[in-house]
């Protein structure tokens, strides 16, 4: 081989060399610049498992306001779809905080986005990790916001509610007065002042009852409740009033199913859902009323053929003196509190009541109740009933 021919290879073998090198030196940083750029997002000592314990929505943000790491809470309440944060008002508070290095908080009204039509109210805190990522802790306030408007709506609404039959009453009076020598109209103003007094007795009667169930605990001294001697009282206490609207009773058979709790407070949740049903059912309308059993849970059902309910009344049915139609509440009587006696007395005895409706169709109301087996007495009864 001529000396040429070896200084060429040679000078290839170097070329090559020189590029594998430079490969292996380019790699080596990329991998450098990769762990670096791991190191500038990954989280201090102990944060993630701090934010693994947080039971509060919180999450942590980077300088562009991508989210690192969210909370389960955090992702529940619509706050961060995983990438990056929803709102506009939460990313002006993280970015004041990144600017300024200093803690920030804001209480703030943000719309829901998947997880439901109500807003959040929420108080937010911002605080700077280092100078780009931020952590965000959130206090959801929604739920005690709603219930403090419920309390207050509900005083208001009892003044209101009371003032109004007490002056119509006073009125009547007043023109049953005036009105003493024409005794068409003694007669006319008496039926009113009757119907009135009437009102206004059962409005009493309904606050009392719903301020005993808000405290009763009926599963303290519990008894086995036959469900279906509660289901017969409670159709039987409201004949009357189906008879005055035409409205016809369906019974379903006996079952044999029980439960626990107070006989009395329980025939009084279906009796409400049964006279509920009767004031909003058309004449010569029907009402269903039975029971069922399914993987341990009574299933109280109580349905009408009518007007039924509008979807954006659904969820709040069942809160106190709430009423989808003022006009029409007033001339059956309603008062707003029956459901939510419903309701107090299935959550104090270990159940629930749902409800489903369609306006134009009607709507079911369903208790739901822990069964329990029926007494040894009453199995035997029930024997000896079926040999005879």
């Amino acid at each position: 081989m001529s000396a040429a021919v070896i200084v060429v290879l040679g000078i290839v073998f170097g070329l090559a060399v020189g590029v594998v090198f430079t490969l292996l030196i380019r790699a080596a940083l990329d991998r450098a610049a990769l762990v670096l750029d791991l190191q500038a997002t990954a989280l201090p000592d102990g944060a993630t498992a701090v934010l693994d314990a947080l039971t509060l929505p919180a999450l942590v943000v980077d300088g562009s306001n991508g989210v690192l790491q969210s909370t389960e809470a955090g992702l529940a309440i619509g706050l961060t779809d995983g990438r990056s944060l929803l709102h506009l008002e939460l990313q002006r508070l993280v970015d004041e905080a990144r600017r300024t290095q200093q803690h920030r908080q804001a209480d703030l009204v943000l719309p829901r986005s998947a997880a439901g039509a109500r807003n959040l109210v929420i108080s937010a805190h911002a605080a700077p990790i280092d100078v780009t990522r931020v952590l965000l802790i959130v206090d959801d306030r929604s739920e005690s916001v709603r219930l403090d408007a419920v309390r207050r709506d509900f005083v208001a609404n009892v003044s209101h509610e009371l003032k109004t039959p007490i002056g119509a009453v006073s009125l009547l009076a007043e023109a049953l007065d005036s009105a003493a020598d024409d005794e068409e109209q003694v007669r006319r103003f008496a039926a009113r002042l009757s119907a009135e007094a009437t009102r206004l007795g059962t409005l009493v009667q309904q606050i009392i009852e719903f301020s005993r169930v808000q405290v009763a605990d009926p599963l303290g001294a519990a008894d086995p409740v036959p469900l279906d001697d509660v289901l017969r009282a409670a159709v039987d206490r409201t004949r009357v009033a189906a008879d005055a609207r035409d409205v016809s009773i369906v019974l379903g058979k006996r079952t044999g199913l029980w439960t626990s709790g107070d006989r009395t407070l329980l025939t009084t949740a279906v009796q409400n859902l049964v006279a509920n049903a009767i004031a909003f059912s058309p004449a010569r309308g029907h009402v269903g009323v039975g029971i069922r059993s399914r993987d341990g849970v009574v299933e109280v059902a109580v349905s009408d053929q009518g007007i039924g309910i509008a979807e954006d009344d659904l969820d709040r049915v069942f809160e106190r003196f709430y009423r989808t139609d003022q006009a029409r509440s007033r001339q059956t009587g309603g008062t707003g509190l029956g459901l939510s006696i419903v309701k107090h007395i299935a959550e104090n005895h270990g159940g629930e009541v749902k409800v489903w409706s369609r306006v134009g169709r009607g709507s079911t109301f369903t208790v739901r109740l822990p069964e329990i087996p029926a007494p040894v007495s009453a199995r035997t009864q029930r024997r000896e009933k079926e040999r005879a």
